[in-house]
Order: structure tokens, then sequence, then C-alpha cells
């Protein structure tokens, strides 16, 4: 007898057009918010104040506005008003409905589509406001325009009633302001982050030379522990442009060379902007935007940048000495290391990869940029010898230490093969050869180290103590750093390489969790190796396998029970708890200073068991504020780190020496 089949995975035989789900309105944005915003989590939360904000800088560019203010409330909620020209609030012919209802519950509608609205623009794709909303609990649009002022209220991208006008206003009086809470049920986060908001109004300000942008924070609740500095209120307002956002962001860096190298031309309805200076790093810092729209992954502008440079560096070293005629070109990473460029384009029709924006595709773009810029730089480099052989003696030195770090990296990993991973960081792998099952504690200290061994799962769970803190990325070529012993383990232990021989597919574990002491080496620990990560294992972060373990601060004895709490403000809450509820109660608190403090037992069932431990992945914004931090602190620059020293200073509690 034929067996049985399981139909748990066979289509319906019954497909007809009944089957058919036809979503309308803002449903698709309901039913799948990933394709509009990317994902539900930070990214997503933030992208829709992107979306809002992109309006308003829309309207600047086109010359209608000069101010823009977001501010941020309690409830979940933020507000963002400019003055610009405000929606049009006049009946839809077609719709038979206020412009600003349609624009904002009907996807791919509003005015930059028909050409004579905006002649460039962020949001070409006209779905952003309506998204918002689609994705809001709460909404609340106002609009000045006319004279009269316009309001309207939706709930999960429905209106409430219709447009209509709640007032008078002085007729040169004109806005927007959009009001919204995003849905909790929807989004995974449920909380702005005013350093990345204030990130991105930076960006704007500096490519947008003459709007003034504000921020206020005036969220008052307590969340997570933590106190909003309610009533801090931050301006941003540049007439430098990018030139001043290179000065920026290479202040902390220290300048390779003086002058700042700027072009700005436009041709056949498109603008080029670009600005870059060498700073004393090691790290590239390119930046593109295309509408003032940030394009993390790059696109044809910045393929045509990096040509346009390659080809002007290589003519220039040849023409006067710097290469020989048997000296092979200096490659692209060669140039790229210590630049920091901004590239800035406006285009009439943009092409992105995705609602995110995240790449441009245009293919015109690339040749016009890499024309611009090369014809432009050869004269920059020939104006300015003293420059320019800056740039050159520091591309050449890269140049020799990649090929120094070429043959390190090969000597580690045939040292690694031969050793059979036996490494002289002490590495206890898992007994589980299957990667995504595994993981790997990064432990600080041969104490700790200890007891996270004897206290692991031996199947899944692999240890690699690191004696002391690892060597200072930012004053180091990759052939330094391969000479230090606990980051030659650590590459080994990962199996990926590193840097330009990274590969992915070679990951011996799913999660790389690092494990520190809550103290203050511990925490500058943690901080050099997330550098680390960001700076040589870019991907790991991006691909969400790094993570820092969360170990208690406190354990809490009273009677027979134990309890571990994990910073300040939850032992205050337990410990007034627990004397209420047993008032003869002796408390028996013990902070813990390092990880060896916990027997093996202790350090399991806090901080290593999957069933019951509290960990954090580490986000591109976490890498992103620990690499600003790094800088800060530990580049060569002295100034900024005196400052930072004398801006922190009185906030520092519990300093252990």
């Amino acid at each position: 007898m034929a067996k049985k089949t399981d139909n748990i995975n066979k289509p319906n035989s019954d497909y007809n057009a009944d089957q058919i789900t036809v979503l309308r309105g803002l449903e698709p944005v309901q039913k799948r918010p990933g394709m509009y915003i990317g994902n539900t989590a930070f990214e997503g939360l933030h992208h829709l104040v992107e979306e809002i904000v992109d309006n308003s800088i829309d309207e600047a560019m086109a010359g209608f506005c000069t101010e823009i203010q977001i501010t941020l409330l309690d409830d979940f909620m933020i507000e963002v008003v400019d003055n610009g020209r405000g929606i049009p609030v006049d009946i839809h012919k077609e719709t038979k409905k206020s412009a600003l209802e349609v624009a904002l519950t009907m996807l791919h509608s509003g005015g930059k589509f028909g050409g004579g609205t905006y002649k460039v623009s962020g949001g070409l794709h006209g779905v952003g406001v309506s998204v918002v909303n689609a994705l809001s609990l709460y909404l609340r649009a106002e609009v000045k325009r006319g004279g009269k002022i316009y309001a309207q209220e939706y709930k999960r991208g429905k209106p409430l009633e219709p447009v209509k006008a709640i007032g008078k206003t002085d007729i040169n009086n004109t806005g927007t302001t959009i009001l919204f809470q995003p849905d909790k049920l929807i989004f995974t986060v449920h909380e702005f982050d005013l350093t990345t908001i204030l990130t991105r109004v930076r960006q704007h300000a500096y490519l947008t030379p003459g709007v003034k942008i504000t921020v206020v924070e005036k969220r008052a609740q307590v969340e997570n522990g933590k106190q909003y500095q309610q009533g801090l209120t931050y301006q941003f307002y540049f007439e430098g442009g990018i030139q001043s956002y290179v000065r920026y962001l290479n202040s902390k860096k220290g300048y390779k060379h003086d002058h700042i190298f700027y072009i700005n031309k436009e041709v056949d309805d498109m603008k080029v902007e670009v600005a870059l200076q060498y700073n004393n790093e090691y790290q590239e810092n390119i930046l593109a935007f295309t509408n003032n729209i940030y394009n993390p992954d790059g696109g044809t502008h910045v393929a045509g940048f990096r040509g346009a440079l390659t080809r002007a560096v290589n003519t220039y070293a040849r023409a006067n000495g710097y290469l020989k005629e048997k000296d092979e070109n200096l490659g692209g990473e060669d140039l790229r290391e210590g630049l920091t460029a901004i590239i800035s384009i406006k285009i009439i029709d943009p092409q992105f990869e995705g609602q995110t924006k995240g790449k441009l595709g245009n293919v015109k773009v690339k040749a016009v940029v890499e024309t611009l810029f090369l014809e432009t730089f050869n004269y920059f480099l020939g104006e300015n010898p003293k420059d320019a052989q800056s740039i050159i003696e520091k591309c050449l030195l890269t140049y020799r230490a990649r090929i120094a770090a070429r043959a390190a990296r090969t000597n580690v990993l045939r040292k690694g093969v031969m050793e059979g991973l036996t490494l002289p960081g002490k590495l206890a792998d898992c007994s589980s050869k299957d990667a995504s099952e595994s993981e790997l504690f990064i432990v600080e200290g041969d104490s700790a180290g200890g007891s996270a061994k004897q206290g692991r799962n031996r199947e899944f769970q692999a240890v690699l103590p690191l004696r002391g803190k690892i060597l200072n990325i930012e004053r180091a070529h990759l052939d330094r750093l391969l000479a230090n012993d606990a980051i030659k383990s650590l590459v080994i232990a990962l199996g990926t390489n590193i840097d330009e021989q990274f590969s992915i597919d070679g990951l011996r574990y799913n999660r790389i969790i690092i494990m520190t002491d809550a103290d203050v080496d511990g925490s500058h620990i943690r901080t050099l190796l997330l550098t680390l990560f960001y700076r040589h294992f870019l991907e790991l972060v991006q691909k969400g396998h790094v993570y820092i373990a969360q170990p208690p601060l406190y354990k809490i004895q009273y009677g027979k029970k134990i309890e571990y709490v994990y910073n300040d403000v939850e032992l205050n809450k337990r410990e007034a708890a627990i004397k209420s509820e047993t008032a003869k109660e002796t408390l028996n608190i013990q902070r813990y200073k390092g990880l060896g403090e916990m027997n093996p037992e202790q350090l399991w069932e806090t901080t290593m068991d999957p069933n019951y431990r509290v960990m954090r992945k580490i986000t591109i914004e976490d890498a992103q504020k620990a690499d600003e931090i790094f800088t800060t602190l530990m580049g060569e620059e002295v100034e900024p780190r005196k400052h930072f020293i004398q801006m922190h200073a009185k906030l520092v509690k519990n300093l252990d020496i």
C-alpha cells in the first residue's frame, strides 16, 4: 500500500480567483513594512523620521524652506515642523479628496512625479509620508497655507475625519507639521535615539547650506533605567557646506594636508559636489549622498569618484617621480586609507535600489562624476604641490604596509593550520563543528577565562581568553596588528581571515560574544574589540554576529534566596521591593568587580546559559559610536581628548582606582 504523504507543504488544489488577495490603500505597507522601510527594528523606526524630514529638506532645496524643527516627545511621539509652502489642501480632481489626505493615504502620490514642483528631490517614490502614516498608531498633520491653518488626524493610516480649517494665520506664515506615534505592535524598538537623529540632522545641515535645523528633547519619562535630558536644544546651521563637513569629520584625526579639495559643477541638469581631505589615521570615510539622501551602499557616483581618484594620483605620482617605470600602480585601497570624502550629487531622476535608497544606480552618473573629478583633482594636485606630496607619501606608505600585511596574513594562516589552532590565547574550542549553533566567548584575562571554560557548555561554546589589552588599532597598520598575539589568535579562531582577504564563509562561530568585566578596564577592552570588529571585520557586525555579554553587577542574598541585578537602577528597585516584602530579612549585597569573582556555576547561570542570559547584539550604530569615542580618546590629536575629559569628568561615579 502506498504511504500517505504529508500535505503540509503541498499547494492548495482549490487554487483559484478566491485565493488572490488584493491589498488596497496602505495595506501593503502594514502587511510587509520591511519592503518599504528595510525592517521594523532600530533602522526602520528611524527611517520614519527620515521620510518626514526628507520632505522638509526637499522644500529647502527648492528654495522655500529655511527652518526645520524636530521635537522628541513623551509617549513614543515625534514632531517635525517646517516653514515651507505647506502640503496643498485643495480638492484633488481625480480622487475628490483633499490633496493632503491623498498624500497621506495613497502610495505613490505627491508633488514629485509631475516635474514642475521639485527639480530635485530625495523622495521620488512618493511613498514617504503615506508609509509613515500607515505604520503609525496615531498621526496628525497640520498645514499653514493661504492664511489658514488646516488639520487632519489619522489612526493606523485611516483618517478620523476630513481635512478642516481650524484657524487663521498671516498669509506669509506657511509650513507643515507632522506629529506621529509609531505603532508598537509593528515595531520591535520603542524608543527614538537622539544621537542617531542628531547625526542625520547634522548631515542635512551641511548638505543644505542656509537651512537652520533644530532638535528639541522634551521627553521626561524614564525608560530602560535612563533619564532623558529634558529641555536640551540642538541647532545646526552651516554656510560652508560639505567643505565644513569634511573639516568636522577630520577635526579629531588631524589633517595630512592643509587645503580641502572642493568641486561644485553642474552638467546636463546634474550637480556634482565633492570635498576631500586626507587625515593622519588609517581608515577610509567616504559618505555619499543623492539629493541629500545618504547612500550607505554607495553606487555609481562613488564608483566614478574612486576610479578617477586612482587615475589622478597614479598619473601625478609617475609624472613627478614618486613611481618609477618598474613600479606597479598604487591600488584603490592604497589611496583610500586616511581619506575623508563627501560626494553629493543632485539629479532629476535618481534610481535607487529599494525604498531605503541605500545605493544609487543611475549609469550616467558614473561617467559624469569621473570626468569632472578627474579634471579638477588633477588641477588641484598641480596647483598645490605640498598637499600633493603629503597625499602621495601617505599612499606610498600604505602600499608598503599592504605588502607587509599580505605576508603577515599568509604567515598567520600557515601558523594556524600547522598548530591545529592550539593558540597562544589558549582557545578552548567547542566539540560541535556546526558553525550555525556554535559561539565564541572572548573573555578578559585568565581568571575569568578559567571560570568560563569550566562553566560553559562544551558542546557549542568556545572560550578565548585575551591577556591584557589588545593593540591600539588607531595607530597601527595591518602588519602590526597581525604581529599582536591576541589579535593573531582571534583571526585564526574566527576562520574568516581579515580585511581584503576576509571571507564570511569561513566563520567558525555564529555568535561572537565579548565578555569583559563591568569596570573601567573591561569597558576599555570592550571598546578596543568593538573598534577592531568595526574596522577590520565589518561584515560580522553588519550581519549580526557580534554580541556583548551582560554579566550581573550585583548579587543580592536574603535568607536562602539569591538574585542577580545588572545595573544600579535595578538594584535600587529590588532592594526597596525586598525590604517592603520581607521587613525582617537581612540583605547581603555583593558588587562584582570582575568576572573572575564568580564561580563557574554562577557565570553559567547568569551570563552564559542561553535560557536565562542577557546579551546585546551590536549594530552598526553601536560600532560607529565606539569608533568615534575611540578616535577621540586614543587618536593622535590631544585637544579632542582633553575636551572630552573636561566635558564628562563630573559625570563619573564610583570610579575604580
